[in-house]
């Protein structure tokens, strides 16, 4: 049906006559006239479940109330949102749910930043009515990467949704009846134990605290408080398009100077750009592809950047194992050449090296818990802080963030190209791959920079890219659930890539599970908020001077100094992993 045959529907709302296109529900219909009605479980990214009824409305003749999220619009409609009685049904709801909350708002992670709280402020409620028994759950907090707090959950149900309808992962569900219902992985087994992935996404769409990501700041306090400590942090290229709204500043405000002397301020020793590692990866990682393209390794070859991706892949496709990049993350690499080519070139003894990484992904967490990133006996990243805890110790330390200077990365692993910076999107990998290997390929300058039919925050996007005489089948996807489309086509035979990039997370790591909670307007996977903390890292680029990863001065002096070859012995040795099948392993 054109858009000139939409049936539009009449009805009148709080007294407005309202006309609205067939299918819209109750919500909807009702923002468009500037009424907001509240609500806990409704997300518009996932599917409706009308569970908390918080957004209940009056429907003239109805005889019962309905929920305005899941209720569509029909002609002649008279609806009342906020009459006495609903919104003392709404305040009775409420309450119920505070009710049998935990009491620690002053002491909670989210306090100030809770939907729930919000929602009792704006309703009224200043006490709680009811005393007796209360949800008294043991506090699952020693994973790797993820706290799940079931004493504190509402039972919405985001959580479950967004992993099975998003991530695919399907891990959470509610387990149990009437009182004892918890939402948990299968048999009440814990997080690290389960087919979890660590990516946070549960983190980021909970309107309270049931989940939490792994804070590490007390660690990296108490190395910047010991003076036997050399304290080292890097940032990751999506830090940068983000960390700023932590401070009031507008989604899509690079920050990467003002974050550089705020870092100074609270005391690290050096202060290195994850850019680098992402420009290392990238020569890494292109020269592997031109050896598979030859022949000398499986196709299509997947990318290895996003822990989460990795641990699906091992849980969920462990067939295609051999088709991932062998190369370590950005992260990783970064925290190797630290530990070792810095240290060298520093005199310092690498065992007094803290090394911390600022990651928009708690996934990075359980990263850095692989035995595959241990070296010598010790992690090569010694802890992992989200934006989200970034912009925490920052305010805690007092510092006036929005009025800092700008600052510059250190030497000698604060150089990077444009490359590195939109990594932090999704499609950046793959644009800043196609950068180096087009002239690998071709042997030959090449004066294209912007691929932009990579480019794009929503679904599984393929192409054909002309290099020269070669042409490349790529895959972009971000959400696991658009990975599966693209993993299904390379198990069946349908389509035939030479080279997938995959981010677990919406957006890529600009939709991280420890990105920023949204500003007040803006909500947890909007592709509007991607795009903006995406153009934010495509801005930096442009703004460049060098935009191709193996034109970066640091990386020729570290390959010349140290590592030797690109693929080399040293550089395999510190710039490669490998990953195995994973099974979950416990039940409670």
């Amino acid at each position: 049906m054109s858009d000139e045959q939409v049936k539009m529907i009449n009805l009148t709302i709080d007294g407005v006559r309202v006309s609205v296109p067939e299918g819209t529900t109750i919500m909807q219909a009702a923002e468009t006239i500037g009424i907001y009605i509240p609500r806990l479980c409704y997300h518009p990214n996932l599917s409706l479940m009308g569970s908390c009824r918080v957004c209940i409305v009056d429907v003239k003749e109805m005889g019962y109330y309905m929920t305005s999220c899941s209720v569509h619009v029909w002609e002649g409609m008279e609806v009342e949102t906020n009459s006495p009685e609903i919104r003392l049904a709404r305040r009775d709801i409420v309450e119920l749910l505070l009710d049998n909350h935990s009491m620690d708002c002053q002491t909670c992670e989210r306090d100030s930043n809770c939907e729930l709280q919000n929602l009792a402020y704006s309703m009224g409620v200043r006490e709680r009515l009811f005393e007796g028994k209360r949800k008294c759950f043991e506090i699952e907090d020693h994973g790797s990467a993820v706290v799940r707090n079931s004493n504190k959950c509402i039972l919405c149900g985001r959580c479950y949704r967004v992993c099975s309808e998003v991530q695919g992962v399907h891990n959470l569900g509610q387990q149990g009846r009437g009182f004892n219902t918890i939402v948990s992985p299968a048999h009440v087994a814990d997080m690290d134990e389960s087919v979890c992935i660590q990516c946070g996404q549960c983190v980021n769409v909970c309107p309270v605290a049931a989940f939490l990501e792994k804070g590490e700041t007390e660690q990296v306090f108490a190395a910047l408080g010991d003076p036997g400590k050399h304290v080292v942090i890097q940032t990751a290229p999506s830090i940068r398009a983000a960390i700023g709204e932590g401070f009031g500043m507008p989604p899509g405000t690079p920050a990467e100077g003002k974050m550089i002397t705020a870092l100074r301020r609270l005391g690290f020793d050096k202060v290195f750009d994850t850019d680098l590692g992402a420009d290392m990866t990238i020569v890494e990682e292109s020269a592997e592809l031109l050896r598979r393209l030859d022949g000398k390794g499986p196709l299509p070859m997947f990318t290895s950047c996003s822990p989460g991706w990795i641990s699906f892949l091992e849980k969920f496709y462990p067939a295609l194992i051999p088709n991932a990049s062998t190369c370590r993350s950005p992260m990783s690499m970064l925290s190797a050449l630290t530990k070792t080519y810095y240290a060298q070139k520093a005199g310092i003894d690498p065992r007094n090296i803290f090394m911390v990484a600022a990651m928009p992904c708690t996934a990075k967490k359980y990263e850095r818990r692989r035995t595959e990133h241990v070296m010598d006996g010790s992690p090569l990243t010694d802890a992992v802080v989200t934006t989200r805890e970034l912009i925490w110790m920052i305010k805690s330390y007092g510092i006036d963030f929005a009025n800092l200077p700008d600052g510059k990365f250190d030497a000698p692993l604060g150089i990077s190209t444009g490359a590195g910076d939109i990594f932090g999107i999704t499609g950046g990998v793959m644009e800043a791959t196609l950068r180096t290997a087009c002239e690998r390929l071709t042997n030959a300058p090449c004066d294209k920079l912007d691929y932009t039919e990579v480019r794009g925050v929503q679904g599984a996007r393929e192409a054909t890219v002309k290099i020269g005489e070669h042409r490349l089948n790529i895959g972009v996807a971000n959400g696991l659930v658009n990975a599966k489309i693209l993993l299904d086509k390379v198990l069946s035979g349908e389509k035939q890539f030479h080279i997938i990039e995959i981010m677990a997370c919406p957006g890529g790591c600009s939709g991280g599970g420890g990105q920023p909670y949204p500003p007040r307007g803006w909500r947890i996977l909007d592709p509007r908020l991607l795009e903006l903390r995406g153009n934010a890292l495509y801005s930096i680029d442009k703004a460049k001077t060098l935009r191709r990863s193996h034109e970066n001065p640091a990386v020729k002096t570290i390959y010349a100094e140290f590592l030797g070859d690109i693929n080399g012995p040293m550089a395999h040795k510190l710039l490669h992993t490998s990953y195995t099948a994973k099974e979950p392993r416990g039940i409670k």
